[in-house]
């Protein structure tokens, strides 16, 4: 750990020609002694680094001296072109990994484009999780399978109940929920428990399979997989206008397709394929009073008992 920690405040220095105690501090996550005593170990290993003292000063590499720790190992390779996602690397353990590869790839510019990573960062940044999702922890699984997926390594899982021996070939991120891909199915992350990875041997991966051509294929049929259950419902005029926001993005077409012709008030009455029915009376509800479920019969008792405790509440307001 602390010789990671010391080769990278050595390519901080490379890379931008002199830091403080205190931007060190920020950068490598330590106190400012922790760096004060890991540049006098430098020194003392032969690093000609020095301290600049007064207004404009801090710690330096002597000029003309560029390490030669620049080269990438693998895990740092394949952890550079993940650089983009920052949250996602954070949730699969690879913040350190990409950290430093980046650390050796801005070394290695030249000194006139060393700063394109700093000016490209304040220029574009991609938020991949869905802009009302809630900051929750990533899934437990996710770890270990994340490990599994770079090592080609398969696994053994409980996933809904049943126990699954699988050829882990990617991940996926859609809207803050992590998928895993294997070579010919689509697994939701938080649903598996008690991950075994079976470190004593490699799946043999297919070559020709291409996870992003794999995911636009699949994810659409997947995503229709989760749709178990169907309620009826009719909708005013603004509730049918409000479907494509409320409704799961999976079940819209076919909400749509189903519609009946519009009563004398204008509601139109559709089948809405649902996750679950505890799912579907969490979309409903963000409806209002602009949809009406017909069937089945206990989503309704269920959402006639909310408004009646929502009555409660305010009625004598």
């Amino acid at each position: 750990m602390r010789a990671a920690r010391l080769m990278s405040l050595v390519l901080l220095l490379q890379a931008r020609g002199g830091m403080t105690a205190a931007e060190l501090s920020r950068e490598l996550e330590v106190s400012e002694r922790t760096v004060h005593r890991d540049v006098l170990a430098l020194a003392e290993a032969g690093v000609p680094v020095y301290a600049d003292r007064g207004r404009g000063g801090g710690y330096r590499l002597l000029a003309g001296y560029r390490t030669r720790l620049t080269g990438l190992d693998r895990a740092e390779a394949e952890a550079l072109f993940l650089s983009g996602v920052p949250e996602a690397l954070r949730q699969m353990g690879l913040a350190e990994v990409a950290a430093t590869a980046r650390l050796k790839a801005s070394a290695a510019l030249s000194p006139g484009v060393r700063d394109a990573p700093a000016t490209a960062a304040q220029r574009f940044h991609l938020d991949a999780p869905g802009w009302f999702a809630s900051e929750r922890p990533p899934p437990a699984a996710l770890a270990p399978l994340a490990g599994a997926v770079w090592d080609d390594r398969p696994v053994t899982a409980l996933y809904r109940g049943a126990r699954r021996t699988l050829d882990p070939y990617g991940l996926v991120l859609k809207a803050g929920v992590w998928y895993l891909a294997t070579r010919s199915a689509i697994y939701r992350v938080d649903r598996f428990a008690e991950v075994e990875i079976h470190a004593d041997r490699h799946f043999e991966r297919d070559r020709a399979f291409d996870l992003a051509a794999f995911w636009s294929g699949r994810a659409a049929e997947f995503a229709r997989s989760l749709l178990t259950a169907r309620v009826t419902v009719r909708l005013s005029p603004t509730g049918y206008r409000r479907l494509p926001h409320f409704a799961d993005p999976a079940a819209i077409d076919d909400a749509l397709a189903s519609a009946g012709e519009p009563d004398e008030r204008g509601w139109i009455t559709v089948s809405l394929p649902v996750e679950s029915l505890e799912v579907a009376h969490d979309q409903i509800v963000r409806f209002g009073p602009e949809a009406e479920v017909i069937d089945p019969p206990e989503l309704r008792a269920g959402l006639a008992e909310a408004a009646a405790r929502l009555h409660s509440l305010y009625g004598g307001a």
